[in-house]
């Protein structure tokens, strides 16, 4: 289903790929051309999402099962589209999104070995099947960037580093269903290179202004 008047937009990749920092910078830069932008993430994105991210997310939530785990990330998801993303698209709104249900294909698909028809399934009739219009898929050296963000929450005070204590083997599956999604999807996802944060920068931007001619 398309996106109503807006423009959704959604950055993918392994945790500390910089895809929350690349979404700030293209955030930014679209509100310099004066458009009304709103940036989100998943999970999370409002006050019920922030709750069910701190179960999904936080360290000390060892046991949970990877059903569990999935219901959880689409609870958080049906939550946000009806409350926060199609609202924002019917107000003509970018929404720019850190994270959708890709990931939930990538993670808990691959990642957790529970297949992808499920995921998709799931998003069909909690999501009203709502895509993207752009993923911008941002690649990363899996063992690099899992060490940014297991060196990030060390830093940090939350204690979201569920997923980042996770084994090598689990991060491969889940690149390897990101490469996938990108197969399948060849319309909706484009994969930018890594490089220093300005040429990620400015690759996002090539690839923005391509596809999308009106926010020139």
């Amino acid at each position: 289903m398309p996106s109503a008047t807006g423009i959704f937009i959604t950055f993918e990749g392994l945790d500390g790929c910089v895809k929350t920092t690349q979404l700030a910078r293209l955030a930014e830069n679209l509100r310099t051309r004066g458009f009304e932008v709103m940036s989100t993430r998943e999970p999370g994105g409002n006050a019920v999402g922030e709750r069910i991210r701190s179960i999904l997310l936080d360290s000390r939530t060892s046991g949970l099962s990877s059903f569990a785990e999935l219901a959880l990330m689409f609870a958080d998801r049906a939550q946000h589209v009806e409350e926060v993303i199609q609202p924002a698209l019917k107000m003509g709104k970018i929404v720019l999104c850190d994270r959708y249900t890709d990931s939930t294909e990538a993670y808990q698909g691959y990642g957790r070995q529970l297949g992808s028809e499920l995921v998709l399934n799931l998003h069909r009739e909690l999501c009203r099947n709502l895509w993207p219009s752009l993923t911008l898929l941002l690649q990363a050296d899996a063992n690099a960037s899992v060490s940014r963000a297991r060196n990030r929450n060390k830093t940090s005070a939350s204690k979201e580093g569920r997923f980042e204590a996770e084994s090598a083997a689990f991060f491969s599956r889940v690149q390897k269903g990101f490469e996938a999604i990108a197969r399948r999807e060849r319309k909706r996802v484009v994969q930018v290179g890594s490089g220093t944060i300005q040429s990620v920068e400015a690759e996002i931007l090539k690839v923005i202004d391509k596809r999308f001619p009106r926010l020139l």
